[in-house]
This record gives structure tokens, sequence and C-alpha cells, in this order.
């Protein structure tokens, strides 16, 4: 049965929205007593959808999608809401649709059609009433509804929100816009919630005189506040990650994102929080404060996708547990709705390229199978009539193809199968992946030669104010090519393609590795000299395997020779200490674990970090920033390592021919240098979890399989087999 919303209208109000935030309404008498009540709602914009008063919708509903393709609808149960005379009201503002513009670029519409301009927002809905007496109602949005301008006299993802208790709210007639109603999609993601809250730790009061709020965890969400504002008199608060290194409040690399409250207060008591909007913080700077506070007058609001945890990982070191915790709350800052790059600066985008490279952590910490699926499937729509994936989801005017960013497509469908078993999304991304594939053959070497980002934030780049690595670019976009067709391949497999139906492919992988030969290697081995060309050729297999071993010494060399640091930026380094690991070298990937000096993962950490930072050196060693154009404190990529955690540390790792944890591999690494390491993952069958304790030449392991699970365990004294329960083993090590 269709939903009834697609019989209902599209709604605007009858004056000029801009930054503004409208509530529809309609008031309704019960004809009886209800057996049944389901809302239906969506909007070009977010809404937030209210039954006599009392909020009953999700956080930035509908979410965000590929709006020129579908726009996803929520289904509420509202019957307990209902009382004999009621009033439906739903606000809605611009959330997502509005012109994009950041470092300079001139902000584009890419939502404009001709019913409707990016910075336009509408309603639809329905209200489908059944009856004890099964007669039925159905309300929907019409010409009957009116709408009221509101308080939210601007609000907008990046500017923030503009609130004034003292405005006379106008009351308008609406008018029906002919919009498209196919793009109409139930719910297909999660949802968005309100999580956790915090309480500032402390009230600082810097050099420069200001008062600030330190809440003590960069966060994406917003601040809730109950205070006694002056009539006419206003409240300003601006948000920010850091302070400088002189103590002071800094949101430079915020860039044109004002992520400011402006509060009119009309003299009472009142607790507020916005609404259609969200912030990127750890500091709260009180910029005008027109009344006298408490710091439990505030309270920050954690927002992000409700997604289940089913990672956890700890170890005896307090430095690598913090360094975990970062990779948690980066991933809760970033998962909203889409995998963003940052929650803070005027950017907030779907960048694919980040999504990839820290696919596989983000299934270990959370179920993000529904998060991601929902996600590909605009992929998939945003995707040219060429085959090219756009380096941003949902997308704005830029189209170009990257390499290591457009391969999301075939990579994230990938993880998702190895960590969930998910062959339906396989099947599903299936032509996605493949024309993909197809197209970077065909464009050929226009491909190969285009415009990358390379190993992005790398710091082996020739020059230092360039973001883009020292590694080639040619070389990267074969080495990434080489490896989306492999995994097509294994996908093909996956789906029950035999070989003959992958020939050509297998063919043209082979084609592309002899062009990478022909061109990078002398000798068999690959004659660019940075790190990540060695992390490709071993991970991606690129050279012939007698001279494996020898490319691994040599990138351990370079390790030791840069004093026991890497060099490698986005694209090298989820994989350098898997590489490592798996050719003799898992003593050095501790050490690049344990490295505190820039660049590696602990730098940031004893810079007080709470979430993972976008340059290695954000923050550099004499307190001075790297810069403000790009530096963002909430930056997942890096925190790809956790996966290393999980998988090495903890040594809980997938099995492709079993995939989904149906067969679990237990491969930890020891080290001197921690006491202890455990992990656990909830998969399908239950909880798997890994654990050792060392002492001295005595290691003490402790395994746990599921019902319905296998499990091989490969430790010092040899390979176990293992079925469902608990298991232990003490063996000495040399």
């Amino acid at each position: 049965m269709t939903d009834p919303i697609f019989s209902a209208n599209w709604l605007m109000p009858c004056f000029e929205e801009k930054t503004s935030a409208t509530e529809f309404f309609r008031p309704f008498r019960l004809k009886g007593a209800v057996k049944s009540a389901v809302l239906c709602v969506s909007a070009l914009g977010v809404y937030e959808a209210r039954i006599n008063g009392e909020k009953i919708s999700w956080p930035l509903a509908p979410g965000w999608t590929a709006y020129q393709h579908r726009v996803q609808y929520q289904k509420y149960d509202i019957a307990q809401y209902l009382q004999e005379e009621n009033t439906l009201s739903v606000t809605v503002a611009q959330g997502w649709r509005m012109p994009y513009g950041f470092q300079g670029v001139t902000p584009v519409k890419t939502w404009t059609t001709p019913e409707i301009s990016g910075d336009e927002y509408a309603l639809i809905a329905s209200l489908h009433i059944v009856y004890a007496d099964g007669s039925e109602e159905l309300l929907l949005t019409d010409e009957g509804w009116t709408a009221k301008e509101t308080k939210y006299r601007s609000c907008n993802l990046y500017q923030g929100d503009v609130y004034d208790e003292t405005f006379e709210e106008k009351t308008h007639g609406v008018r029906i816009l002919e919009h498209p109603k196919k793009i109409l999609v139930p719910q297909e993601g999660e949802i968005i919630a309100e999580q956790e809250r915090l309480k500032p730790i402390a009230v600082i009061h810097t050099p420069k005189g200001e008062t600030v709020l330190d809440f003590g965890q960069n966060l994406t969400g917003y601040l809730s506040f109950s205070l006694t504002v002056p009539a006419g008199k206003t409240l300003v608060i601006d948000h920010g990650e850091i302070l400088d290194r002189d103590g002071n409040f800094y949101n430079e690399n915020y860039r044109s994102a004002k992520s400011r409250i402006v509060y009119t207060g009309d003299g009472k008591t009142r607790a507020w929080k916005p609404a259609f909007t969200f912030y990127g913080f750890r500091y709260a700077r009180l910029t005008e404060l027109p009344c006298a506070f408490e710091p439990d007058d505030f309270t920050a609001v954690v927002l992000h996708s409700d997604l289940e945890r089913t990672g956890y990982f700890e170890c005896s070191d307090e430095k690598i547990n913090r360094l975990y915790h970062n990779i948690i709350w980066g991933q809760k800052g970033n998962f909203l709705d889409v995998p963003t790059d940052c929650p803070q600066r005027d950017e907030r985008l779907g960048w694919t390229g980040d999504a990839q490279v820290f696919a596989r952590c983000a299934a270990y910490n959370f179920n993000v199978n529904r998060f991601f699926r929902k996600w590909l499937s605009d992929m998939s729509l945003e995707q040219l009539s060429d085959g090219r994936i756009v380096q941003i989801v949902p997308r704005l005017d830029w189209v170009s193809p990257a390499c290591g960013w457009s391969d999301a497509a075939v990579i994230i469908p990938w993880q998702m199968y190895l960590l969930y078993g998910d062959r339906e999304l396989l099947a599903r991304q299936y032509v996605t992946v493949k024309r993909w594939i197809d197209y970077t053959y065909e464009k050929g070497e226009a491909y190969i030669r285009g415009k990358h980002f390379g190993d992005w934030l790398a710091m082996d780049a020739p020059d230092p104010k360039s973001c883009r690595g020292g590694t080639d670019h040619g070389f990267i976009a074969y080495a990434y090519r080489a490896y989306a067709t492999e995994l097509f391949i294994r996908i093909s497999r996956a789906l029950g393609m035999r070989e003959n139906e992958t020939a050509d492919y297998e063919e043209k992988l082979c084609m592309t590795k002899a062009a990478i030969r022909a061109e990078f290697f002398s000798g068999g081995m690959v004659t660019l000299p940075t790190q990540t060309a060695h992390v490709l050729t071993l991970q991606f297999g690129l050279c012939e395997s007698a001279y494996a071993q020898a490319h691994a010494d040599r990138l351990a060399g370079m390790i030791r020779a840069n004093g026991d640091r890497l060099t490698t930026g986005f694209l090298g380094t989820p994989y350098l200490l898997h590489v490592l690991t798996a050719y003799g070298y898992a003593e050095l990937a501790y050490t690049l674990l344990f490295q505190t000096k820039n660049p590696s993962w602990l730098y940031s950490v004893e810079r007080g970090a709470t979430t993972m930072w976008e340059h290695w050196d954000g923050i550099r060693e004499d307190g001075s920033l790297c810069g403000a154009d790009m530096n963002s404190f909430n930056h997942y990529a890096y925190g790809a390592v956790g996966d290393w955690l999980y998988g090495t540390v903890a040594g809980i790792e997938t099995d492709e021919k079993k995939p989904g944890f149906e067969h679990i591999r237990f491969v930890p690494k020891t080290t001197e240098r921690l006491a202890f390491a455990k992990g656990s993952v909830k998969t399908k069958y239950g909880v798997a979890a890994s654990e050792w304790h060392r002492e001295g030449d005595t290691v003490r392991y402790v395994f746990t399989v599921p019902n319905g699970t296998t499990a091989t365990a490969e430790i010092e004294d040899g390979s176990h087999t293992l079925g469902a329960g608990t298991h232990t083993f003490t063996v000495k090590i040399s």
C-alpha cells in the first residue's frame, strides 16, 4: 500500500523565507476514539514536527540525500499524543539545502530546479487516522494550512542561529509547490539522535579577558542553556575547537563559518537549544553576556547518527587508550547522516576519500552497515552517465574523479561484505562498481594523468605549502585502479560469477600492473623514494612476489632513517602498519604506534587532542598552528589505524571465505611494551573477543567464539581450531 504522503502537496509560505525557519500548522478535531494515527513527514530542508506542542520528530530530519534524485520521509506513530482538540505543526528550515561555498569558492546551488531554488525550503506531510469504529480520516498538506514566521530569524548550518524571543510571530497563507513527489522514499539510513550530554569542566578567563566554557571534549552537536536574558538584550556565543598557544579562544580555522548563536531574550527564564543546525566545538566563548550564569546553566548535547556501538578496545598504555578514545569520538563527530570530513568549518561534506580509508575501522567500532547503505545509494544516484564517481556525496557541482576518493565506490561495499557478510549490498552496488572500473579504463591515460589529490597531507611533499604528498599521482592512480579491479573480481566471485566471466578484468589487472612496472619500477623494485609508494606496492600486490620482502625491508629502512617516523598521508597511512606486520616488522609497527614525535598518532594525544586531527602537525611543537585555511581538529581519516588495533593488537580479523565473522581469525601480535590488550566485536552471531596478558616470557591468551561460528587462533605455539565458547592458552615466547 502506498503511503498517503504521495497524495499530499508540497507547501511553501507566502513570504520570503531567506534563512529563517517557518512553522506550518493545522488544527484538527478528533471524531472519536483513535485506533491508530500515523504521521508521514518530509521536507526540502530540515523539519521539526510537533503535536500539541510536543516534539515527535528526530533531529535534522529528513536527513541529507541526493536531493535532485530522492528525499527521505519519516513515519511516526502519534496516537498517544492526540486529544480531542489538536494542532499539528511542522517547522521547516534550510538545513543542508543551501548554497555551498568555502575557501573562497563561489557558492553553488546544486539543488536548484525550475520549481525551487537551492536556498528555499518546503514541507509535505500526511496524517492517517483510523478510528476505533473502523472509519478513517486523512489530513494532507494543502492550502488549508497556515504558515507562521518564527523567532528563528536565521538558522544556517555554517553561520549558526539567530533567535529573538521578542519577535512578533506573524501568520501567513501557504502556496502549493509543483515539485515532484516521486523523489520521496521511505527512511533508509540511520536516524540522527541526541546522544550524550556534557557539562563544562571549566570556566576559563582568557588572557584577552574573555569568558570561555570548556566542555573537555571536541564534539558535534549544540549548546543547550537555561538563562534569564533581559528583554531586548542579546547573548552571543561563539564555538571553537582549541585555545591558541597563549590560552585564548580560537576559531579562525572555521574559515567563513561564523558558527555562532545570537539569542535575544525577553526577560523570562528560558530553556533553549538549536533545532536546525549543528556545531563542531569543545569551547564556547560567551562573547556577549548580558546576564549572570552558573556553569551548570549550559550543556553540550552530542549529536550523531544513532549507531549501535559494536567494538571495544583497551590496553595497558593510557596514551594508546586515549588514541582509541579519539578515534571513537572522531567517528561520532563525523557520522551525522553522511560521513563528513569535519563538522565545524564551512565544509562538512561527504568526502569519499575520508570515508573509504576509515570504513573498515568504522565497521569495527559501530554497526555502520545501514549507515553506509544509505550513503552508497546516493553515490549510485550521483554517478555520472559515463561512470564517474564524484568526490563528494551528496555532490556539489564538482564532478572530477580522483583516485582513492572515487574508489570508495568499490572499497566500502567490499569492507561491508567482509565485516557484515552483506552479499545483497555487493549485488546492489555491482553496476555502480563496474561502471566506475570501466570508466578508469575507457579514459585510460586521461584518467591516470588527471587531477588527483594524491597522498593527501603526507609529510613528504616537495613543497611544504602543498597538501599533496610526494608520491607520484600517476603511480597512485595506477595503484588504486589495480586495487579496485582486483576487488571487483573478488566481488564478482563472491556473487557466484565464474572465472570466464571476469577474464577480461583479470587481463586489465595484469595490464595495469605491467604499466606500473614499466614506468615506476627498475630491477623489480619501485623507483619512487616514498614510504607510501612502498606501502601501496605491497598492500596492492604491485610488485612480483619475489621482490615483496625487499620492498618491506626498504620501507623499514626508510622509516628508521626518518627517526622511526612515518611520512605517509591519507592514502598511505591506513595500510602502513598492516604492511609492516605482514612482512615481519610488527615491532617496528609498534614503534610507529608508540612514537610521540611529529608526525605520529600520539603527537596529538600528548597535546591534549580529544579527536583525530586533519594534519599530523595541526599544532606545532612551539604551540603555533600549521595554518587556519585547512586545519580541522576533528577529522577522522588518520583514525583508520583503529582497524590495526582491533585486527593486530587485539587480533580479531575477518575471513574473506567466510565473511561477517562466520569464521574468525584470531591473529594477535604481542609486544613487551604492553602488559595486556583486549578487544571485542559484536557480530551477528554474538560477541567475538580476544585478549592477551604478557608477563616476562609468558603470554596468556583468552579467545571468545560466539555460537554459530568457528575460529582459528594463530599464536606462538601454532594454529588452533576453536569452536564456540571461551578458550585460554598460555605460551612461552622467546
